[in-house]
């Protein structure tokens, strides 16, 4: 495995960061890529990543990087370090009042429709844009947002793919120039194990590995 990380690491370069996508996959086997050198690790859902949370070392960045119900919010709120699955403006409300009860800053990234698949989850461009530009900004100070997450279609057609990843750069891009103290576009997570070499080449800055790093999910 450690092998296997260095690789992808030397691709992905100094300025993008490799998520380790650890959903399915049991304490033991995480720790594999945490002796490797890993420290940010990516989990899909609140119910699998807190008893991980327990059991490995307090050190571990935790991303929540799956759809995010409102309602598990307080179980991650004091510890996770990103949730780049931000969907709407009610989810961001409960995130800053969980926030708040801990005494924490919570980062955040708004997740973004791209993809040519109604099964995904995300703000499409008209939302996000009002929500960024909204007055919303200052009822929120327990939440920071970083910068967007989005995914590609699940697809051959890497010309669509890298269109996609374009466009999620070009909002991102465009976004700068409303930013507020609470309100930073700095992050772009976008790529997985089959697409994440056009990601790099479009801009991004987080890279959401699974797959590639330790082989096929663990179902049960």
């Amino acid at each position: 495995m450690k092998s296997t990380i260095d690789k992808i690491k030397q691709e992905l370069g100094e300025h993008v960061r490799l998520i380790a996508v650890s959903k399915t996959h049991p304490p033991e086997v995480i720790m594999q890529a945490y002796e490797a050198g890993c420290r940010d690790f990516g989990e899909n859902k609140v119910q699998e990543m807190l008893p991980k949370y327990e059991a490995l070392p307090k050190d571990i960045r935790w991303h929540l990087i799956g759809h995010l119900q409102r309602n598990k919010v307080k179980y991650i709120a004091p510890f996770v370090h990103l949730i780049h699955s931000v969907d709407s403006e009610a989810l961001l409300r409960e995130i800053n009042k969980r926030a708040a009860q801990n005494e924490r800053v919570i980062d955040c990234l708004l997740q973004i429709h791209i993809a040519q698949e109604e099964s995904k989850y995300g703000l499409s461009y008209e939302e996000a844009h009002a929500l960024l530009t909204s007055s919303i900004w200052e009822e929120l100070p327990h939440v920071r947002v970083i910068g967007l997450m989005g995914m590609a279609t699940f697809t051959d057609d890497t010309a669509q793919i890298r269109r996609e990843f374009r466009g999620l750069k070009h909002f991102f891009d465009e976004h700068k120039q409303y930013e507020r103290p609470n309100v930073k576009m700095q992050e772009l997570s976008m790529g997985m194990s089959g697409d994440y070499r056009i990601a790099i080449e479009e801009g991004s800055t987080m890279v959401r590995i699974g797959s590639a790093i330790f082989g096929q999910r663990q179902y049960t």
